[in-house]
């Protein structure tokens, strides 16, 4: 059994929130820049208005992609621990072979999707992790 869609859609979630943060600090920089732009722009010749209100929903846009990217990330990591779940009861061998056991339990944590063993011993499921 191979498990590397639940390891990828781990990470596919923590690099979503990074860029979640990193969008919301782009966004005040926008408004900065426009506001800077807007009060030295050449009086005998402003800029359009339509050309202001492009470039907000240009960039809402883009903020409103990142977010919806952020929440399909948070489904991913939902369907990687779903999945991992079927491996309740099953013998894994961790990906460097030093650790072998039985599945207990599945949990996610910030370095992906790890199972644990009917010992206590925890598994990150990544490739090369072996399920029997």
């Amino acid at each position: 059994m191979s498990v590397d869609a639940v390891s990828s859609a781990a990470s596919t979630s923590q690099s979503s929130s990074t860029a979640a943060k990193t969008a919301s600090l782009d966004y005040d920089a926008f408004l900065k820049l426009l506001v800077a732009q807007m009060s030295n722009q050449d009086p005998l010749n402003p800029t359009d208005s339509a050309e202001y209100m492009g470039q907000l929903a240009n960039f809402s846009s883009v903020e409103q992609q990142i977010h919806t990217n952020t929440k399909l990330d948070s489904m991913m990591a939902v369907s990687a621990l779903t999945q991992a779940d079927s491996l309740i009861g099953r013998k894994i061998t961790s990906a460097d072979g030093s650790t072998t056991g039985i599945v207990a339990a599945v949990r996610a944590s910030r370095s992906g999707i790890e199972a644990v063993t009917a010992s206590g011993a925890t598994v990150l499921l990544q490739s090369g992790t072996k399920v029997e």
